[in-house]
């Protein structure tokens, strides 16, 4: 399921016209410090921070199966944490929920806009993007200038929400009042180095 997350994470990416830097174009370990300092944090699981003796012991306790050789996959309270075999450190931080009604997903909007203050692209009322680059998260202008100037932003790390169901649509007249939404925080350049093959 993550890879699967993480293409269509791509995907969106290649569709909205931005890239990140080329994997081959830095050593990993600088790539995890640059994305590490931009501080992209949920649950107490920092996106490229070294797990915890603590948060290991969870990961040893709740394993999963993970679709690469390259990581291990695990679940704490409902949160999925895939991390570096090699390392332990944090490459993608994700949840999943099943039929959700409209003010439960409004509510998890709420709740990610306060961590990571206003995003980066909305669309179709389903999906809010954050995106950082080196210099810390873009804002909407940033997006909306590099669009025009048909510029690709060097984006590092992302929070994506996707949501089957429209998050401000009030009358329930645009699409299920019900359905399944999933975030994803991740590094599209640092994944890159995990891919098989």
């Amino acid at each position: 399921m993550i890879k699967k997350i993480c293409l269509a994470l791509a995907g969106l990416m290649l569709g909205l016209g931005l890239n990140g830097p080329s994997a081959s174009g830095g050593e990993l370990e600088d790539l995890f410090s640059t994305v590490l300092a931009l501080k992209i944090e949920r649950k107490g699981y920092m996106l490229c921070k070294t797990l915890t003796p603590a948060q290991k012991k969870v990961a040893r306790e709740n394993m999963q199966t993970a679709a690469s050789d390259k990581v291990y996959k695990f679940s704490d309270n409902g949160l999925n944490i895939v991390a570096d075999r090699a390392t332990d450190r944090v490459l993608v931080i994700y949840r999943q929920f099943e039929n959700m009604g409209r003010e439960q997903v409004q509510d998890l909007v709420g709740e990610l806009f306060m961590a990571y203050e206003d995003p980066t692209v909305s669309a179709h009322d389903k999906v809010v993007y954050w995106a950082w680059g080196k210099k810390g998260k873009f804002t909407a202008e940033q997006f909306d200038t590099a669009k025009e100037k048909k510029r690709k932003l060097a984006i590092l790390a992302t929070v994506k929400l996707n949501s089957e169901v429209n998050i401000l649509d009030k009358t329930g007249t645009d699409g299920p009042d019900t359905g399944n939404a999933y975030y994803i925080i991740s590094s599209d350049p640092l994944l890159r180095f995990f891919q098989d093959g």
